[in-house]
């Protein structure tokens, strides 16, 4: 049995689409790109080797196995290694939202799917829900309505194998809107079916949700003080 992680890719924007034709060869075909610059000190990029260049953001849902055959392609293709090209890290993924939604993520993958979570007893877990351009509002509002707090959203665009961006009528390729919110374990299954209802696949936000295992949080006081009382 396969264990499901999300990959985050960090690169110079300039050298995407060799890290993209290393994914799609080994099976990953729903990829998520997003913009973002270094931030580090001069002296330690310097140090480094790096230089101050704009980045690319990817996240992709992958199994065990394909992420052994990944790390051995950046390691031995991309040379992932060497100071100023990269770095790629995965983190366990605890639910998806819908059958359809695990099929669309790891399609060409063989996934056999387990046990819900990898990290079952943490209090709090991260959701992330990836739909069209402009249905923010509507995926905020059905999360609120059963008891979410606030989110953050991020601008992402799809991208991978042209098969992928066919499945289940999802247009991969369309501007995407990522959200972003912390919620209580308790509460995520009820908040992420209400969000699925209203801007699931059937609709025109056509989004899909997941959510990642967090192990501590700080900032949420004032929620747990409400449920408490």
């Amino acid at each position: 049995m396969n264990e499901l992680y999300l990959m985050f890719t960090i690169v110079d924007r300039n050298k995407t689409k060799r890290f993209l034709s290393l994914y799609e060869s080994c099976g990953v075909n729903v990829i998520f790109a997003m913009l973002g610059a270094g931030t580090a000190s001069s002296q330690l990029l310097d140090s480094f080797g790096l230089e101050r260049t704009e980045k690319a953001v990817l996240t992709a849902a992958v199994t065990d196995v394909t992420w052994k055959e990944i790390k051995r392609g950046l390691e031995r293709r991309l040379q992932i290694d060497v100071p100023g090209t990269g770095i790629a890290f995965i983190v366990p993924m605890s639910s998806i939202g819908g059958k359809k939604v695990l099929q669309y993520l790891t399609e060409s993958q063989n996934y056999e799917k387990g046990e819900e979570t990898v990290m079952k007893e943490t209090k709090y877990e991260l959701l992330v829900l990836i739909a069209n351009q402009g249905y923010s509002n509507i995926i905020m509002d059905a999360a609120r309505e059963q008891g979410a707090g606030g989110g953050t959203v991020v601008h992402a665009k799809g991208t991978g194998a042209e098969k992928a961006a066919q499945f289940l009528g999802v247009s991969l390729a369309a501007e995407k809107e990522m959200v972003f919110i912390v919620v209580r374990s308790d509460s995520k299954n009820r908040i992420m079916r209400a969000v699925m209802d209203q801007a699931g696949l059937q609709s025109k936000a056509k989004a899909i949700a997941f959510s990642l295992p967090v192990s501590a949080v700080a900032g949420m006081r004032l929620l747990e003080s409400e449920e408490e009382e």
